[in-house]
């Protein structure tokens, strides 16, 4: 979130936040965005525009691409669970200008990622030990589980230049996801004591139509478990970190 977009549009740092707690509940920050590098960082900026307290505990996380959603998740979690008490706003924010790169003969790859990546920003609250009757989560976060394949340094390749940001995606990204995915879902399986793929509900990044098939196809996944990814897809594109946050949106609106 750069610094002149609140400034112009300041309406939009609180458009769709979230309402379940007083502003003056906040007790961390978890700020994620792969659209700046920078100190003040968008942080303060947030905390300003929300009118949050001065003492509230901030942690940024830069350039984290795709992933950087649900590592917010991860990490507000692990925050909200050693604090008794807390109440954590996790905010994501991407801009794909400092990405954007004109037409180039040289250059065709440049079009993939202007016609798939996509503007946005998201919010959640995460808390512990819910006040049932007063609070309404939406869903527990269990356990993360995360796994890096050796030698795939290069299959995502992102930069930060004097002419802003390049990413690049290799044409082997959704074979690669395709070869681990199996093993990595069952462990998950087994920790929840689940049998069946089709027994676990699916919020996936989706990344791109081709990760979507080859997960879908690879697990044998009934046509309905992707359905919020490919919504959130046809509707927002790839927007980075915060997509997650869109297919979660969908999610519970279809639960209401």
């Amino acid at each position: 979130m750069s610094k002149e977009i609140p400034d112009k549009y300041p309406e939009l740092a609180t458009e769709g936040s979230p309402t379940i707690k007083p502003v003056e509940d906040i007790t961390h920050i978890v700020y994620v965005s792969s659209s700046e590098i920078r100190l003040p960082g968008g942080d303060l900026y947030l905390e300003n525009e929300l009118g949050l307290k001065s003492d509230v505990g901030r942690v940024m996380l830069y350039f984290l691409g795709c992933y950087g959603g649900v590592t917010g998740l991860r990490v507000a979690k692990d925050i909200a669970e050693n604090n008794p008490g807390s109440i954590v706003l996790l905010t994501t924010s991407e801009t794909t200008i400092l990405g954007f790169r004109p037409p180039n003969k040289a250059r065709p790859y440049d079009l993939v990622g202007t016609a798939l990546f996509g503007d946005g920003a998201a919010t959640v609250i995460i808390g512990s030990n819910p006040v049932f009757g007063k609070e309404s989560p939406f869903m527990e976060l269990n356990y993360p589980i995360q796994k890096f394949l050796p030698e795939t340094h290069n299959v995502i390749d992102g930069r930060l230049s004097e002419e802003g940001i390049n990413f690049k995606l290799g044409r082997d990204l959704p074979q690669r996801i395709e070869d681990i995915i199996e093993e990595f879902c069952r462990k998950l399986m087994v920790k929840g004591n689940i049998k069946e793929f089709n027994d676990l509900f699916w919020a996936v990044h989706l990344g791109g139509p081709a990760i979507l098939n080859k997960l879908e196809g690879t697990l044998k996944l009934s046509s309905d478990k992707l359905e919020y990814s490919r919504k959130a897809l046809m509707d927002y594109g790839n927007v980075s970190s915060n997509t997650i946050f869109y297919v979660m949106e969908y999610m519970g609106e279809y639960l209401k």
